[in-house]
């Protein structure tokens, strides 16, 4: 029997709606979440623009509601934390490690435009009487979602808020998985952080889980830079907005590191002109990651790469999510990692407008939707 759900529906025009979808019993392999937490990024206002129908949001934490009989790893009443990267096990890229960019069901591997379906689509909401995709195939802004056994992990640790939970599955697990799973920072080195959001909040503490000494935020907001230093940055560089490709501030980064540049760099701001700015910040045989999913065609100076400078784009901090996401909560539990003080403000559903305009204000490191 199916469920009544109140949503937030981007409406393919831009704009976006609160409205109410149909939810349908889980099938075999699928688990129905009613959901408690959703957390926001950039992606999902970008979902107003995807053209289409969509129940939006991508991060999220709940209770399982029902369960498809082929489901072993959650129970009815669980705790769970959803993926959007939903790994089928068995394909090329998942056999070598590779479940972020899982070759059947990524949505945005599958189809390289960030908002396909792969094959965890899950046909069971409707909204209208019609069928409505869910965004990366979970659909967090909503009082219920349905989705495949993959996307979900069971959280075992009773004492984090669902609001907390919520943000790992995206922009917590992004910025801490850049620097432990891809660039796998080393002990006593030096590491630049360009934006100081949710996920560049997320570097900072993941440089620090991995005990870099120098830990150099960089970002054009000074309260952002405040946050920094309390999440763990050892220096902050305040940018000005005119300084193109960050130059003058990667000349300040040379003073703080002995004249050669920093070991790592990571770029979070998502502003395209910047895709290049952590090359001009990293020493020769350094690593720059590009961690916020910069899509667009930019010029880039190749004297940037000079020399042996290794440059990265990688999706989702390489998620892993049955193994990332209890090491992620074991960092919480321990007080290495701070999520709780990075979420600024949480809405209902019906505030969705104003946690928007917070977040593009930059006012908020994290908002957080509660159901």
């Amino acid at each position: 029997m199916a469920i009544s759900s109140k949503s937030a529906i981007a409406t393919g025009d831009g704009n976006f709606i609160i409205d109410t979808v149909m939810v349908s019993e889980p099938k075999a392999d699928e688990v129905l979440v009613q959901m408690k937490a959703a957390g926001l990024c950039h992606t999902d206002h970008d979902s107003l623009s995807w053209g289409k129908p969509i129940v939006m949001g991508h991060e999220g934490a709940g209770i399982v509601s029902a369960i498809g009989k082929d489901v072993l790893h959650v129970a009815v009443g669980d705790a769970v934390i959803l993926n959007w990267a939903t790994p089928c096990r068995t394909c090329f890229q998942c056999n070598l490690g590779n479940e972020h960019i899982c070759e059947n069901n990524s949505p945005v591997v599958a189809g390289g435009n960030g908002y396909t379906d792969g094959h965890a689509h899950v046909e069971g909401t409707r909204y209208n009487g019609k069928p409505i995709e869910r965004s990366f195939n979970i659909g967090t802004l909503s009082e219920y979602t349905l989705v495949k056994a993959a996307a979900v992990v069971k959280n075992s640790f009773k004492d984090i808020s669902f609001a907390a939970a919520s943000i790992i599955s995206c922009g917590v697990m992004t910025g801490y998985g850049s620097v432990v799973n891809i660039a796998k920072v080393k002990e006593g080195s030096s590491v630049v952080v360009l934006g100081t959001g949710g996920v560049g909040l997320s570097v900072v503490q993941g440089a620090k889980i991995c005990k870099a000494d120098k830990i150099i935020a960089i970002d054009i907001n000074e309260k952002r830079l405040a946050m920094a230093k309390q999440f763990g940055a050892t220096h902050t560089i305040l940018a000005a907005t005119a300084d193109k490709g960050l130059l003058q501030a990667a000349l300040e980064v040379k003073k703080l590191t002995e004249g050669r540049g920093a070991d790592y760099a990571f770029e979070c701001t998502a502003v395209p002109e910047l895709g290049a700015a952590p090359l001009a910040m990293v020493r020769n045989a350094g690593t720059a990651v590009q961690v916020s999913g910069i899509e667009q065609e930019i010029p880039f100076d190749m004297n940037l790469f000079e020399w042996d400078k290794v440059y990265i784009n990688p999706l989702y901090g390489g998620c892993r999510p049955e193994k990332d996401f209890p090491k992620i909560l074991e960092h919480y539990e321990s007080g290495a990692l701070q999520l709780e003080e990075m979420i600024s403000k949480t809405y209902s559903l019906e505030e969705l407008p104003q946690a928007f305009k917070d977040r593009l204000s930059g006012k908020n490191a994290k908002g957080v939707i509660l159901f």
